[in-house]
This record gives structure tokens, sequence and C-alpha cells, in this order.
């Protein structure tokens, strides 16, 4: 564990900063990352621990924006809620996340009353990775893009940012809300969440390209698990795909948008047209869900029971997908080997551009300078070594 006050040098590694991976030391102080120079040029102060690092890669923490669950637990769950986030939080910090928003998908409303004031921010640490609160995916989405949403929970905006309210409780807990973009009233929802500095995603929607650029227009920056609970590309309206190349967006108006490459939800051909198409939006996704790191067999996610079988989820009893099995550093492989690009771009996807996403790049998803010391040690074949939060090494593979 890193003392606070003492100067750590982590030595004979290859570090990822500015997109590109070079050899040269990190220097953590007080849990964030010092620069060196100023060390010895001002302060003179030689490292109080120097770590060898075996010239492993040195990559800043994961960070998970879409994840219901995992390892037996659904955050939509209104029982052992605090049990579960404690287990999933701690099990992560094994695949590389050192931040994460749990996620809660279309549920009774006194469901939310009761499990997102637990979804609050949290700061990690050994006990897990950090919570930056929940992505309430739903229930104002398209019922004609329910996905694994029961369709008996789904609202529109009726009333607007009030009927938001009033289905969640509250909003302090919320850092993303999806919804689909083509309900009336979204134009006000949406104005008003960005407001309140949540992050508006679109997804679960049959919105065309114009409704879609509509709504980043009013701040929505993000779009949900792209290609899935969405309408399919079509040349004459690309629809929420068509995000990725509109021309009416620009620096001011970025997009992100989540990507599942589990293998299943998404072509490794569809995954290259995405990265080809807007590579600085991609952001990696699990959406795991209460499966993940079990058995085959039945489990839950959120109303409905589900069934995992030849290492993929559906709704039970039919053939729909309903979420991922696999974690956030399959996901880094599995995209890293589709797609052709560079160890670092893939590492960024889920890091940097989430952090991005989130408007958190300064502090979380990168190893630059005053940032928190929250980093991955990994191998050249991408298996995790090692996970670090505010300099503090908080699962080591060794330990297992």
């Amino acid at each position: 564990m890193c003392e606070n006050s003492k100067l750590y040098k982590f030595a004979n590694c290859r570090i990822l900063r500015d997109h590109k991976i070079i050899l040269e030391d990190l220097w953590v102080r007080n849990g964030v990352f010092v620069n060196p120079e100023k060390l010895f040029f001002d302060e003179k102060k030689p490292a109080d621990v120097i770590i060898d690092c075996k010239n492993r890669v040195i990559a800043p923490g994961f960070i998970e924006i879409q994840i219901n669950g995992g390892f037996g637990y659904d955050f939509s769950f209104e029982t052992k809620t605090e049990e579960g986030l404690a287990i999933v939080s701690k099990k992560l910090l094994e695949h590389g996340i050192t931040a994460f928003c749990p996620t809660v998908v279309t549920s009774p409303e006194q469901i939310y009353h009761k499990v997102l004031p637990k979804l609050k921010f949290r700061q990690g640490g050994k006990h897990g990775a950090t919570i930056l609160g929940a992505h309430v995916e739903g229930p104002f989405i398209n019922k004609e893009k329910k996905g694994a949403h029961p369709p008996t929970c789904i609202l529109s905006f009726e009333k607007g940012i009030e009927q938001l309210e009033k289905t969640y409780g509250s909003l302090d807990s919320v850092r993303i809300v999806t919804l689909a973009p083509e309900l009336g009233n979204s134009a006000e929802v949406i104005q008003s969440l960005k407001q309140r500095n949540i992050v508006v995603s679109l997804g679960h929607s049959i919105a065309d390209l114009s409704q879609s650029e509509e709504a980043v227009f009013h701040g929505a920056n993000v779009v949900t698990h792209l290609f899935n609970a969405m309408l399919p590309f079509h040349h004459r309206d690309p629809g929420l795909v068509g995000l990725l190349a509109s021309d009416k967006l620009c620096d001011t108006h970025p997009i992100y948008f989540g990507l599942i490459p589990d293998g299943i939800h998404t072509h490794p051909a569809a995954m290259r047209i995405a990265y080809r198409i807007h590579p600085d939006g991609l952001i990696l996704v699990t959406d795991a869900i209460s499966a993940m790191g079990l058995e085959s067999g039945t489990h839950k996610i959120g109303q409905l029971d589900i069934e995992v079988r030849d290492h993929k989820a559906f709704i039970a009893g039919t053939n729909t997908l309903c979420g991922s099995i696999a974690t956030m550093i399959q996901c880094v492989r599995i995209f890293f080997n589709s797609t052709g690009c560079s160890l670092e771009y893939a590492l960024e996807a889920a890091s940097l551009h989430p952090a991005q996403a989130l408007g958190i790049e300064r502090q979380r998803g990168c190893l630059d300078f005053g940032a928190d010391a929250d980093f991955v040690m990994l191998t050249d074949d991408l298996n995790v070594v090692s996970t670090w939060i505010r300099g503090e090494c908080v699962y080591d593979a060794n330990d297992k």
C-alpha cells in the first residue's frame, strides 16, 4: 500500500501517455501522478520507494459506463443491493476496472427509489472500484426496441423532467440516462439533464438521423451500445448510427458511442466500420449482466429471467440476447484482435474515451501529471498483473 506522503517511482515500465506507449518511469505521490522534472529541479528529491515493473505496460484504469451486474448480482434488484455492489466492485478490480457506472435497466418505480440512493459516488480502494454514479438505462425508451426491458415498465415524458424526478425518486445519484430521443418532450428533458451535469445517452430507439442530431444539439453526447436496440443502418436514413458520420455535428457537439466487443453482440466487421468512421468517439462497454463470471444456467436481469447457454445470455425461453457475460479485459482483447487497431487505441477506448464522455478526462482515464493515480499493469498479451487506485495496489494477480 502506498503511503500518501511517500514518493513512489514505478521503474522499468512502458506507460501509455499522449496516445503512445513509451519507456518512461511513473511517479506517484499523494494519490496522483507527479512530474519528475519538478521533483528533480525544485525538490531535488529521490524516490522513497522504487517498484520494478518488469517491463510491463501501464495503462490508465479502465472505466466501465454500462454494466448491469455480475458474479450473481444484478444492480436492478432491491434486495442485497449493498452486498452485490460490494462484491461486484471488488471483483471488477481483477479485470482492470478502476471506476464504473452501475447500470439499472427499466424497472418499476419503487425499484429506482430503493436502489438508486445506494449507487451514489463512492471513491474506490481495496474494497472495490470507484462508483461514479448510476447509469439508468430506461424506462424512457421505445417499446419497439425494448430488448430485455419489460414493456409494462416503459414510460414516456408526459410531464418532462418532472416525470424523471418522480420515476427515479431523485437525480442525485444518476450520472447517465439512456433515453429514446423520438419521445415527446425529449428536447426539454435532455436540456434539463445536461444542466444537472447528467450525461444523456441515446438508445433503445427508432429515431431517424434528424431526430438524433436534434438530440445532440440539445445536449446528448453518447449512443448506448451502438447497433444494438436501434434501427439497422439504412442508406436513405441511417438513424442513430448516422451520428458517427453526421456533417452537422462539429467539435462543439462531440458524440461518443458504446460498443460491446464480446464477439457476440457486434460482428467484427461492424466493429471495424465503427472504428474507422469515428475512432475518437468509441467506448468499449461490456453491458455485462449478473451471469458474468458464472456458469451456464438460469439467472436474472432486472425483472426478467435469463438463460446462459453456449457462452451467450438470452431472455429465458427465447433467442433474444440480453446483455454480455464478457469482462472488460476480454472485450479489450477481442476489440484489439478484431479491428487491427493499435494497442494504445484499444486501451484508450476503455479508459480515456469514457472519461471524455463523462467530462472527467483531467482526473481519470489518463496518466497525466495531476490526475488520479488509477492505473492497470498488463502483460504484452493483455493479462492483468495488478490494478491501482490513487497509487494503492488494490489487486495483485500474484496474490490469487
